[in-house]
């Protein structure tokens, strides 16, 4: 178990990079294009692989969540601040942050506009983004996380 737990943790950890660059790549593309005719394959393909590997990073997240089993919701996990973010405000940040961007993206779908299309991916993925920014363990916020 310790094996499976360690090569998730290390995925999880490197996958978070891959996703803030898709999620900054989809947000800068959609606040660069213009006009009706600027909606592309190449534009479709970036936000749903962004959407994708969310979604795979979540999978992973909620693997290592029931695999630990450390951060079960109790009185003394609410004491700990470091097993609170993890129990708590990471896991609760990043079921949020997947949901705006499955909502986004399925907005961008369903938009009757290129302007429209843009848009939905502009606002959903840049609340997301804040929202994954902050709910990440950065090594400096001395929650015992590292780089990688």
């Amino acid at each position: 178990m310790d094996a499976l737990q360690n090569i998730l943790t290390h995925a999880h950890s490197g996958l978070r990079y891959l996703i803030l660059i898709l999620l900054i790549v989809s947000i800068y593309t959609s606040l660069t294009k213009k006009g009706n005719d600027s909606f592309s394959a190449s534009d479709l393909k970036t936000y749903m692989f962004t959407m994708i590997f969310t979604h795979v990073q979540f999978l992973i997240g909620m693997a290592l969540f029931f695999i630990t089993g450390r951060y079960k919701i109790s009185g003394e996990v609410m004491k700990d601040s470091i097993a609170r973010f993890y129990a708590v405000e990471h896991t609760a940040m990043m079921i949020l942050a997947v949901i705006l961007i499955t909502i986004g993206y399925s907005k961008s779908k369903k938009a009757d506009t290129v302007a429209g299309k843009h848009k939905s991916i502009a606002l959903f993925y840049s609340i997301a983004l804040v929202i994954i920014l902050a709910a990440i363990p950065w090594p400096f916020r001395g929650l015992g996380a590292s780089w990688f």
